[in-house]
């Protein structure tokens, strides 16, 4: 089975008329990571044996004339920061490398009473810090369409599985672009929701005020059912918004005439690479052809994004990752005294990229730098979700691009830590304000990778996102 080819839908339609089988099609799915898998580096772990017993299950209810889900029998693959129970969740460090959780995520639980059958755990910058896949404990990913590439980060498993064709639909995390960015490298469709519309219950915290989990896919249409399951209130997270969901999946067809396109122009600066620019405006002409009606914005306070996020980030990630001490889960390196422990463990267990975020973070709570720092950031972080306020009192949506390159060569960027950080430029803002974005291909560069433009939408405002997006890629706009 040729996943590349087949989406969800047409598959639990195949299974339905009883012209594959659940079984058949999840076996050639990890005959296809055998194969594939060694080289590309996506997935930490897989979970062959249970898998096939959920087929099977699944085969004999399909038999016995059973109404199917709607994910029922899809091959999906689950980030390795979200717990699922009974089975290893790493986050991509060699702390937690034998961390078994004792339950599973509300998200995954959701994709699985859809009837969603989980292949395995995708790899990652270790916690979910990094923009390339090259900071896991474990390996790097490697870009489907170009090995000697990175696929993004943090996220870069999820995003080549989907990529690759080795799975239909992923989950990852989006904390400042690690959904949006790797979607752009590899070529595919990546979603983070509005913070609070998809519950974190399980997520493994980075920063709690900034991650949201999220799916990637090959269409929109995928994107917005995977949204549509795991959606909603959730009793287990304090910051889960109870708002209502919208038939996304109904509202994909509506046309795009008449709706508002903001153009920041402090997203079309130098650095951003000549080739995505031009394949950017391209989409956006496409766009003004859908009835889209286009006119530049601005958002000011966009020049300090950056600073402003790893100062949060990292402040909440020191704050976080203190609870990795040796004593309770984890990994434990024996020293004479309880101090030492902690320090050993520590030292040992965590990786460079994620001890330089602890020292940032522990530095900007300090005693004397706090004001001058973290509480500085957050007004600049109102500031920000001010500019976008006044934005979408005059636009519906608001159009960028995802990446100011395609993805960069591997060990390119992995000594300089500022250069990493500013990949994902265009995309700290939305996860600032809480706001919603996707990342879909629009063409490729010069090099012949992808490029990625990415919409950003008001609070809870997915649905305009899903349509308009949904619009493009029927228009041809992927392939631009």
């Amino acid at each position: 089975m040729n996943l590349k080819t087949i989406t969800s839908d047409a598959l639990v339609e195949k299974y339905r008329n009883q012209e594959i089988a659940v079984q058949e099609v999840i076996e050639s799915v990890f005959d296809q990571i055998d194969r594939v898998d060694p080289d590309l580096g996506a997935f930490i772990h897989t979970r062959r044996d249970a898998a096939m017993e959920e087929a099977r299950v699944l085969d004999e209810c399909i038999a016995n004339g059973q109404t199917l889900l709607s994910l029922a029998g899809v091959p999906v693959a689950v980030k390795d920061n979200m717990n699922m129970r009974g089975i290893r969740t790493t986050c991509g460090s060699k702390i937690l490398e034998e961390y078994v959780p004792s339950y599973t995520s509300t998200a995954v639980e959701r994709l699985q009473h859809a009837g969603a059958i989980v292949v395995g755990k995708t790899n990652l910058d270790e916690f979910a810090m990094g923009s390339s896949t090259e900071n896991s404990a474990f390996f790097p990913t490697r870009n489907p369409h170009d090995h000697d590439r990175v696929p993004g980060g943090s996220s870069g498993g999820s995003a080549a599985a989907v990529a690759a064709g080795l799975v239909s639909l992923s989950l990852g995390s989006d904390t400042g672009g690690s959904i949006r960015q790797p979607a752009s490298f590899c070529g595919v469709v990546g979603v983070k929701p509005t913070y609070g519309r998809v519950s974190r219950y399980g997520l493994v915290a980075f920063a709690s005020s900034l991650d949201q989990i999220g799916p990637f896919s090959r269409t929109v249409r995928e994107s917005a059912q995977v949204l549509q399951t795991i959606c909603g209130f959730d009793p287990n997270d304090s910051t889960s918004a109870e708002v209502g969901i919208e038939d996304w999946l109904g509202l994909l067809d509506q046309p795009a005439k008449g709706l508002r396109i903001g153009i920041p122009k402090e997203y079309f600066v130098d650095g951003l690479d000549e080739t995505v620019n031009s394949k950017v405006e391209a989409a956006v002409a496409k766009l003004e052809g859908l009835g889209c009606e286009v006119e530049q914005i601005s958002l000011p306070h966009t020049e300090y994004a950056v600073a402003t996020y790893y100062l949060i980030a990292t402040a909440e990630a020191s704050s976080n990752l203190a609870r990795y001490d040796g004593v309770r889960y984890g990994l434990r390196v024996e020293a004479d005294t309880l101090q030492g422990m902690y320090s050993q463990t520590r030292m040992l267990g965590f990786g460079s990229e994620v001890k330089r975020r602890i020292l940032l973070g522990t530095f900007a709570l300090s005693t004397g730098y706090y004001d001058a720092y973290y509480l500085k950031a957050q007004k600049v972080r109102t500031l920000i979700l001010r500019d976008f306020q006044s934005a979408f009192e005059k636009v519906d949506l608001i159009v960028t691009p995802t990446c100011p390159t395609t993805a960069f060569k591997l060990g390119e960027k992995t000594d300089d830590p500022l250069s990493m950080y500013l990949s994902d430029i265009f995309t700290l803002t939305c996860n600032l304000a809480g706001l919603p974005g996707i990342s879909m291909p629009c063409g490729k560069g010069s090099d012949g990778m992808p490029i990625g433009m990415q919409l950003l939408g008001n609070h809870f405002e997915e649905g305009k996102l899903l349509r308009v997006a949904h619009q493009f890629e029927q228009a041809g706009g992927f392939d631009s």
